[in-house]
């Protein structure tokens, strides 16, 4: 839930991406730890399933859409967010394929992550608050904490992540600000 939070700010950024460009590309970098810890997550779910453990057996397959849909969500995302990372070293309009790729890799990932989260959104939601109300209900507290402590340990990486690359997108974050100077002029 955390992570669709997030990636809604994200989406809210391209309203105005170049006078929240700063924000964008910093929300974008953040998003590289929970992004990273949910293909992990999911990744490890896959293989127990498909290792037939017996919870996951009994838990059962996602619905066929979503299981076919989940191999392009994850690449999308990594594309994603792999060629923003990459247009932070460019600079603006020495970028022409890597923006194309970005903008694409956005509206296939946007197209499968409306399908994959209106197919998800209610047993999150769901299992979220049960969890929260009641905490010993949902998982075992052990499980919990472990959960969290992955949880808080992708956003610091997210954070450390973004604190780090940010003045490698100056380029893109003092882009706007220039515009602006040149048209005052």
């Amino acid at each position: 839930m955390l992570l669709i939070g997030l990636l809604a700010v994200e989406g809210a950024t391209l309203l105005d991406v170049r006078g929240l460009i700063t924000l964008h590309v910093y929300l974008g970098l953040l998003l590289i730890g929970p992004v990273l810890l949910k293909c992990a997550s999911t990744g490890y779910r896959f293989l127990r399933y498909y290792g037939r453990r017996r919870p996951y057996l009994e838990k059962g397959p996602p619905p066929l859409v979503l299981r076919v849909l989940g191999p392009v969500v994850v690449l999308s995302s990594l594309a994603v967010l792999g060629t923003g990372v990459g247009l932070i070293f460019t600079r603006p309009g020495h970028h022409n394929l890597l923006l194309t790729l970005h903008q694409a890799s956005f509206v296939v990932w946007f197209a499968v992550m409306v399908v994959h989260v209106l197919g998800h959104v209610l047993e999150a939601a769901v299992l979220s608050w049960r969890e929260v109300r009641d905490p010993r209900s949902a998982a075992g507290v052990r499980r919990r904490r472990w959960r969290a402590i992955a949880v808080a340990a992708s956003l610091v990486a997210g954070v450390a992540l973004a604190s780090a690359l940010m003045p490698s997108a100056h380029g893109w974050t003092s882009h706007r600000s220039d515009q602006h100077e040149r048209r005052d002029r």
